[in-house]
């Protein structure tokens, strides 16, 4: 008796613990969001939860209660040897968890159309657009409108949706930013989007969502959220600088390496993104028009291999 005690007690533990974080603990990233899917999410899981603990809280409060009262001293229990059933309890723990299995499955459906990764978040701000490329073990953004690029480091205007390219030029990874967005897979030769919105300003963390080799626990970065003025400030500040982002660059840059600080490219070509998914899907495509092409119209032209 003493053994299942113990696992009802730890199991009631447990629930606790779920449900004190599913109510916002303010430690936990994921349940401290900031950004507009993110905070979307975040309801989606806590409504799940606590529709999953009306089963759970009970089944375990009831387990405690019939061990206590059928314990070996309490001498009024009833011994019913030849019980078979009861309708009025069959029909509630059979239905209780139909009911909340439906509920949860149309939540399922619904959730998942309008938090999907490839939704353009609704607004009248222009968003700002950004192409990642996962590296050996780092991350690339670049910024195509602004002709800017970076590595390990992610700046972004608050109160503005973010548009991003993903792709790998490494093995296949996940980007993910807990306080702003889900994640999303990306893969090489593949282009996959992503869509987040930051409420307020911030430094929020980000990294690898998928095992990638040695260099995997050093796979991350810091999304820096400010102002549209900070933001402006900022692109002006990089564009300042003399480093370049070309194919020769980016050949050093794509080598294998482990915990590579941030850094930031005053230039980077405009075609890049576009060599660099092409290369795994034609690698004889990757010639002088495709070099020449600006990365908008080639993206343009690679909607219909984009990965679903």
């Amino acid at each position: 008796m003493n053994r299942y005690l113990f696992l009802v007690i730890l199991g009631l533990m447990a629930s606790i613990t779920l449900f004190t974080l599913a109510l916002g603990g303010s430690h936990v990233v994921l349940f401290n969001p900031a950004g507009y899917i993110a905070k979307r999410e975040v309801a989606l899981m806590v409504l799940a939860l606590r529709l999953m603990l009306i089963v759970v809280i009970p089944v375990f409060v009831l387990t405690f209660a019939i061990a206590w009262h059928y314990r070996a001293g309490n001498a009024s229990a009833r011994y019913l040897p030849n019980w078979e059933h009861n309708r009025l309890e069959e029909a509630i723990w059979w239905l209780v968890p139909c009911v909340i299995i439906v509920a949860l499955a149309s939540i399922t459906w619904t959730s998942s159309h309008a938090l999907d990764s490839y939704r353009d978040i609704a607004t009248s701000t222009p968003p700002v657009e950004i192409e990642v490329v996962s590296l050996a073990w780092k991350w690339l953004f670049i910024y195509p409108q602004q002709g800017i690029a970076t590595v390990n480091t992610l700046t972004i205007p608050v109160g503005t949706p973010i548009s991003f390219k993903l792709t790998s030029d490494a093995p296949m990874n996940a980007l993910w930013i807990p306080q702003l967005s889900g994640q999303e897979m990306m893969m090489p030769g593949m282009v996959t989007e992503l869509h987040l919105e930051a409420d307020a300003p911030g430094n929020y963390h980000g990294l690898s969502a998928n095992y990638s080799g040695d260099g995997f626990a050093g796979m991350q970065f810091t999304a820096h959220a400010v102002s549209k003025s900070d933001f402006d400030a900022w692109v002006a500040g990089v564009r300042a600088a003399t480093s370049t982002l070309d194919r020769q660059t980016y050949a050093a840059l794509a080598v294998p390496s482990q915990n590579v600080p941030p850094r930031t490219y005053a230039r980077a070509d405009p075609s890049l993104y576009t060599w660099i998914v092409m290369k795994y899907m034609a690698p004889d495509a990757t010639s002088s028009s495709m070099r020449s092409a600006s990365n908008g119209s080639a993206i343009g032209a690679m909607s219909g291999m984009t990965a679903r």
